[in-house]
């Protein structure tokens, strides 16, 4: 006879920390908390436009080009979300939502959930997961991959692989077949629809996108490059999800941000919960999971004390 596999959730439920009623009640979904939600992520994003534009012969357009971005490349955690059909329950504005998104930020959305799921299967699981991000052994590594360098340099050639109607050995496993010429065409129509917007703003002489959009965009990317390393690097690559996923305690602007992924161990063992009901979960199960109490700080230090405690060496490549 087999033995049931035994996970944290599994033990959870079994030492009655959360019931099959409560995690029923959890994977409740709702368009209402997703449009109030982004509702008030459009007024972010129109005051973080206006910071722009009031600053628009000034050096501290920089800065606001910085704040715009942090919001601008926080479209991945909205995708990321609507990846899962867990933003709202009409799923039709889940795939349209998560298109926008995945335009805005040059992540094609039928690509990444496809990629995204094998993640989900394979977390932390070495030549298996596509999103692994291995731990950077020198301080140089380390900060070569907060540049958003190593990930700008894949995402495009992502994009031209796909546009030119070839997926990588590895994209070959996670994309079914019949799926491939989906992927080509959504990468011809996004790289289409971005020529088409560089010829149009070439014609006119209206290159404000360049200032609210492409240049805020490559500011911000590296902050979701130090928030992205915070969920899994550092972490064991054990299969066993509450060793290998780091739930980190933020503040109330980073939650909004990230559409509370912060409580990332609560999102990997059921992926099916909304986003609004990850705080419940996260108070059913912070016994049976890692949790970093000092939030993205202090999974850096975490993650800065096993690089420096370790003799240098080997390689970290920048998915």
């Amino acid at each position: 006879m087999t033995n049931a596999i035994v996970t944290p959730l599994t033990q959870a439920l079994a030492e009655g920390k959360l019931t099959r009623e409560e995690l029923k009640t959890f994977m409740q979904r709702s368009d209402g908390p997703a449009i109030r939600r982004l509702a008030l992520w459009l007024l972010v994003l129109a005051g973080t436009s206006s910071l722009v534009a009031l600053s628009w012969n000034s050096w501290l357009i920089w800065p606001a080009m910085f704040v715009h971005g942090v919001v601008l490349v926080h479209h991945f955690s909205l995708q990321h979300e609507c990846v899962h059909y867990s933003v709202f329950r009409t799923r039709w504005l889940n795939n349209l939502v998560g298109n926008i998104c995945g335009f805005i930020i040059m992540l094609p959305h039928k690509h990444f959930r496809y990629e995204h799921c094998d993640h989900h299967t394979y977390t932390q699981v070495e030549g298996d997961d596509p999103e692994l991000v291995p731990m950077p052994q020198t301080l140089g590594q380390y900060l070569f991959y907060i540049t958003a360098i190593p990930y700008w340099r894949t995402k495009f050639t992502e994009l031209f692989r796909h546009v030119a109607g070839r997926l990588s050995p590895e994209e070959q496993r996670f994309v079914p077949k019949v799926e491939h010429n989906a992927i080509y065409l959504e990468a011809r129509f996004m790289l289409a629809a971005y020529a088409l917007i560089v010829l149009v703003m070439a014609l006119t002489g209206w290159w404000d996108l360049v200032w609210f959009w492409f240049i805020p965009l490559i500011l911000g990317e590296p902050v979701m490059r130090w928030v992205r390393m915070t969920e899994h690097v550092g972490r064991p690559t054990v299969a066993q999800m509450h060793e290998n996923t780091r739930t980190n305690l933020v503040s109330r602007p980073w939650r909004f941000l990230c559409w509370n992924m912060n409580y990332h161990a609560e999102h990997h063992y059921v992926s099916s919960v909304p986003y609004h009901a990850l705080p419940q979960l996260h108070e059913k199960l912070k016994t049976h999971i890692y949790v970093e109490k000092d939030g993205y700080l202090g999974a850096h230090r975490d993650i800065l004390r096993q690089l420096f405690s370790k003799p240098t060496g080997g390689s970290a490549n920048g998915q």
